[in-house]
């Protein structure tokens, strides 16, 4: 792994060093507890005197606003805590699922507020308007927005903060506070060589007005921002005391597991539950909007009891779909149906008449599922006066409204506590909690809902398919003189917009999810027309890990490829020459294709394949070098990443994300695909739904782009790309053409 970064060298931060201390310190040989510390504490004089006792409150303590019983935190604001011991806790109101969030919020707010990071911690936050991300105006975990939504306000918070001890140590010294400056978790007077800990300012600064504006670090005094940093959350993981959902325990708590419609949108009609109540440990049969709920003691009796329900199923109208009269149903209406404009420059017939020589290609990306390591789980406690539940959420005020609307409550009677979560992608937005509020409403004890993985993938808010009809003209020089994209695929915010959001999509509204990456192509071209036809298949469908750039990047990048090859132009420089008006796709492309050596001879039988795309803010570029073997298999040897950003907050955080958002796609080139037979989902567990294995790691380099551009995101833009550098790299080993994922050995072979 390697990485360049311009702000720093990688590793750990160095505390800035302890003011000296010249006079002389008296300390008494027994021990002392803290508050007769306090109490014995001179600091006004900058020096420490500590004697047997007093019967009385010095004038340091005094002007301090060290109080009789000083309280035991300053919580200022929602998001920092600070302890009479001068401990930091950072309030993190992002749900942590694997990107980091509780290591680089914290490093903002300690770097803002002038702590030692060896003093900083965090907890989850509640739900609460407070926790809102800019970005979406609500407490959502997603889009990569975390830093790019917070770190202002994070930097303001923390500001705002210091300052105020600062003014409550200048108050007490009778200095002006510009005299005065906050460093490692003190205030400091240079003049007089006075020092006070953070926290023996507690009582005095909660007196303090907090400025409305308050002055913020210039980013050449950052300490930790823009260097890497270790995960805080690290340790928990490691030793197994963090708790994710699927682990939370309570008092009295009972076990449920739902049988599930084999059927998408199927429902019971029969259910015959002798046998199940009659295994030892079952304590309820409930039959549910989603299925037949068996309720027990424990999972095993839970899941016991599931095996003897005796179901028959109203199978609805999905019944007899597949996934082959889903594909047919596309192609009718990419030929027939009216689309919604998503974006138009120029005139694509003008460009047609223009044009020396057309290219035509159809592409296609199936369903996928989240597929996160941890199944999708919650517990609920459902009392006569309110509500708790416990569950890795990534919209935490989206749960507490959902339970409140289903239990008749106010927001305010729903206590929801977030876990880590394993895994998210983009499916833990809540829908799993209600299963277990109506569970526990019904037996009157707390339940843990847990799906098997089978519920999981069969029953997932699934990453859309898409099938995309496209087409481009090229003049005599090789210059794109039009470029025509129609994209036939569900919406995203039609599956989900009702359930979760409260509002439901359009049917002639544009759903940019579903053209992003396409409607803002990069490349200049004169003539220029996209839109999309919304589908109605009936699989319910959701945000996977880069949304729609996940399969627009696919189709775009590849078909690029071939214009390219059809102007005669080499993929990478062609790239190049269409992107003068967009900087930093280019400097990414730049380089990701000089680390990789473009350009430079590979080994008979591999091939080299570059895409660059934009998402969530960041650009990222790829390079892949991959063999294909005469059985058609396909080995991605090495992949070379860089990604502009924007000011990096840890470029360790950005290196796994990219690491990890590169492995999500590469196993979606190389495996991914949700079948659909007879109305439900073919793939059952990870023996038909793979995984990439570690012995078919490629070896990942990451290079940061020097940036100080506004943040971008790190958690999805990594995926992208790499499925049209993968596909375009085996076009340059072997001469064929990749349109439809995931990649099959048989169209290789020979």
């Amino acid at each position: 792994m390697n990485f360049d970064y311009p702000f720093g060298s990688a590793g750990s931060v160095e505390a800035e060093e302890e003011p000296q201390n010249t006079q002389n310190t008296q300390t008494r040989k027994e021990e002392i507890d803290r508050r007769s510390f306090l109490k014995a504490t001179i600091l006004a004089s900058g020096a420490l005197f500590v004697t047997s006792g007093f019967p009385m409150r010095s004038r340091a303590e005094d002007k301090l606003g060290i109080a009789e019983n000083p309280a035991a935190e300053f919580r200022p604001n929602a998001f920092i805590k600070i302890a009479l011991d001068g401990k930091v806790t950072i309030t993190v109101g992002q749900a942590e699922m694997g990107q980091g969030v509780l290591t680089s919020l914290p490093m903002i707010v300690a770097d803002e507020l002038e702590v030692d990071w060896k003093n900083v911690s965090y907890e989850h936050a509640p739900p609460g308007k407070e926790y809102n991300n800019p970005a979406f105006g609500a407490q959502i975990t997603g889009g990569s927005a975390s830093i790019k939504g917070l770190f202002d306000p994070l930097r303001k918070s923390a500001a705002g903060v210091r300052e105020m001890l600062v003014a409550a140590a200048a108050q007490a010294w009778g200095v002006p506070a510009g005299e005065c400056r906050a460093r490692n978790g003190e205030v400091f007077h240079p003049t007089s060589r006075r020092t006070v800990k953070y926290g023996m300012l507690l009582d005095a600064a909660a007196k303090i007005t907090p400025p409305a504006e308050p002055k913020l670090k210039d980013p050449k005094d950052f300490r930790y921002i823009g260097k890497s940093v270790k995960r805080l959350d690290s340790p928990e993981k490691v030793n197994g005391t963090g708790v994710f959902g699927i682990d939370v325990k309570v008092p009295g708590l009972l076990t449920a597991t739902i049988a599930r419609s084999p059927v998408i949108g199927g429902k019971v009609a029969t259910v015959d539950d002798t046998a199940a109540k009659a295994v030892k440990g079952v304590r309820g049969v409930y039959k549910l909007d989603s299925g037949v709920a068996v309720v027990a003691d424990n999972y095993w009796a839970a899941t016991k009891g599931r095996k003897a329900l005796k179901i028959t199923w109203d199978e609805g109208k999905m019944a007899g779909v597949t996934s082959a009269s889903l594909l047919a149903s596309d192609v009718a209406a990419a030929k027939s149906a009216k689309g919604i404009e998503a974006k138009k420059t120029g005139d694509v017939a003008a460009g047609k008449a223009k044009a020396a020589k057309t290219i035509e290609a159809v592409y296609f990306t199936p369903y996928l599922a989240h597929a996160t390591m941890e199944p999708m789980n919650a517990t609920a406690d459902v009392r006569a006066d309110g509500a708790e539940v416990w569950s890795g959420i990534q919209a935490q005020q989206v749960v507490q409204g959902m339970v409140a609307k289903e239990l008749g409550l106010t927001p305010e009677k729903v206590k929801v506590n977030n876990t880590l979560l394993g895994g998210g992608f983009g499916r833990r937005l809540g829908d799993y909690v209600i299963d277990a509020v109506r569970l526990s409403k019904l037996s009157g004890k707390p339940v843990k809902v847990v799906w098997t993985r089978e519920d999981d993938m069969d029953h997932d808010y699934f990453r859309p398919s898409a099938y995309n009809v496209m087409s481009a003209g090229i003049d005599a020089a090789g210059k794109p003189v039009f470029w025509q994209h129609r994209l036939v695929t569900p919406s995203i915010m039609a599956s989900l917009g009702p359930g979760l959001f409260g509002f439901a999509q359009p049917p002639d509204r544009l759903d940019d999810s579903a053209t992003e990456g396409a409607h803002n192509l990069p490349y200049d071209t004169e003539n220029l027309f996209v839109d999309w036809v919304r589908t109605e298949h009936g699989v319910p469908v959701g945000f996977w890990r880069s949304v729609g750039s996940s399969h627009t990047a696919f189709s775009t990048e590849c078909f690029l490829d071939e214009v390219a090859h059809a102007a005669g132009k080499d993929p990478y420089e062609y790239r190049m020459s269409l992107l003068a008006k967009h900087p930093r796709h280019a400097g990414a492309l730049k380089l990701a294709a000089e680390k990789a050596g473009w350009g430079k001879g590979l080994a008979k039988g591999m091939g080299r394949g570059i895409a660059v795309h934009e998402s969530f803010g960041s650009y990222v570029a790829e390079v892949a070098e991959v063999s294909v073997d005469k059985d058609g298999h396909v080995k991605v040897h090495r992949v070379v990443i860089a990604c502009d950003c924007g000011q990096v907050v840890n470029p360790d955080t950005v290196v796994a994300q990219m690491e990890g958002g590169m492995v999500y796609g590469l196993t979606a080139v190389l495996y991914g695909e949700i079948n659909i037979e007879n109305g439900g989902v073919k793939q059952r567990n990870f023996y038909d739904y793979k995984m990439l294995r570690m012995n078919e790691m490629p070896k990942v380099e990451v290079y940061i782009v020097p940036s100080t551009e506004k943040h971008g995101g790190v958690g999805e833009p990594g995926t992208p790309p790499i499925a049209p550098a993968v596909v375009n790299a085996i076009f340059a080993a072997t001469g064929k053409r990749i349109r439809s994922l995931p990649v099959r050995p048989e169209e290789l072979r020979g």
